[in-house]
């Protein structure tokens, strides 16, 4: 059976684990987005270790989960946002000004919206965690 959005079913796998209280989840879903959209998350300190492990069937995904996520998923559609209209989408996907992240894909790579922000670029949004 095939999976209609693997980025999904892997924020929402962390999103109950987390809750769940487990600190350790392995992840069979493994591509470049969301390898990147992990990374973004252990650099904003949402997320622990996270380690690569490549057996005779694939590759798999471990990773140490630190309990700082309230919430996290993708945002569907992908909505299109220019770099001064940020603030319409963190009212919309986020609780507070400041609070969480929204990830933006762009011409620059996967980003922040703060980063993305201070490169003055626009994007599409693909996920949003706090």
């Amino acid at each position: 059976m095939t999976l209609n959005d693997p980025l999904a079913n892997v924020l929402s796998h962390i999103n109950i684990e987390d809750k769940k209280g487990k600190r350790q989840i392995t992840l069979r879903n493994n591509s470049r987005i969301i390898r990147a959209v992990l990374n973004l998350l252990k650099d904003n300190n949402y997320l622990g270790e996270i380690k690569e492990i490549k057996d005779d069937k694939g590759s798999y995904i471990e990773l140490n989960l630190l309990g700082s996520i309230n919430m996290t998923g993708v945002i569907k559609p992908r909505h299109k946002v220019t770099a001064d209209g940020y603030k319409k989408f963190e009212k919309r996907y986020l609780p507070a000004s400041g609070f969480g992240l929204l990830i933006v894909s762009t011409n620059k790579g996967l980003l922040t919206q703060e980063e993305a922000i201070k490169k003055n670029v626009g994007g599409k949004l693909i996920a949003y965690v706090y």
